[in-house]
């Protein structure tokens, strides 16, 4: 069983949720499919086949928070699975790695799988910090103490979006840095997700490679007719 995760992003309406979620109830798979969308989308329930998830949750439990969402809502609506430390996040709202840690411990605590993501900068990339910089960026956003499941994605924030892809040996060594820290960490078997230009065609040699338990999909995950082949071709 692999995982395939969907990542909205701030697109889609309810309409469009509740015909996806339509659709992949008729797919025949045994991979675990999970849809992170808006807050506003929440209320479509998950199926038989599809998971639906959040993107974002508040490290604060509750009180004056303006705008804030915090684990007991998400879960009040059903959520089972959360994103926190997209790159997006990082980039945009300058969330650290003490900020991604608390946000995983909140999911935890609301029995929310976090689904934690790292990556590098194409500036680190270049610099050949790769490795060091998501070793760290695990090190530091998985809660010290995990009580409950999570998920962990590698997304090179340099090729999201950008139609790029890292090379199978690039991904292998990234997975296999991943997958090191969190055995150090006493997570031996925690899931890796690669997430970054995922599509039909590369979907089948990305999760065929060692330590990579499946993908975080973006702008494909919109469209039934790219998302439903990606499911069916990750083998």
């Amino acid at each position: 069983m692999k995982i395939i995760a969907g990542n909205w992003k701030m697109n889609g309406s309810v309409g469009a949720l509740g015909e996806m979620t339509g659709r992949l109830a008729a797919v025949k798979t045994k991979n675990k499919v999970i849809l992170c969308v808006p807050y506003t989308m929440l209320g479509v329930k998950s199926n038989k086949v599809v998971n639906i998830g959040a993107q974002d949750i508040s490290v604060h439990n509750r009180g004056a928070y303006t705008g804030e969402v915090s684990g007991a809502m998400l879960a009040e609506m059903g959520v089972k699975y959360v994103l926190v430390g997209h790159s997006e996040r990082r980039m945009y709202h300058d969330e650290t790695n003490d900020i991604v840690r608390a946000k995983a411990e909140r999911a935890l605590e609301n029995g929310i799988t976090p689904i934690i993501c790292v990556g590098e900068t194409l500036d680190e990339k270049r610099a050949g910090k790769t490795l060091k910089i998501i070793e760290t960026e695990v090190r530091e956003s998985v809660p010290e103490e995990v009580r409950g499941n999570i998920i962990v994605a590698y997304e090179p924030r340099w090729a999201i979006g950008a139609g790029l892809t890292p090379t199978a040996q690039e991904i292998a060594d990234a997975h296999k840095s991943i997958a090191d820290t969190l055995s150090y960490m006493g997570l031996d078997g925690t899931p890796i997700l690669y997430g970054a230009s995922v599509n039909e065609n590369n979907v089948g040699d990305i999760v065929s490679i060692k330590n990579v338990s499946g993908v975080l999909v973006g702008v494909a995950s919109l469209k039934s007719d790219e998302f439903i082949p990606i499911i069916k071709n990750a083998k």
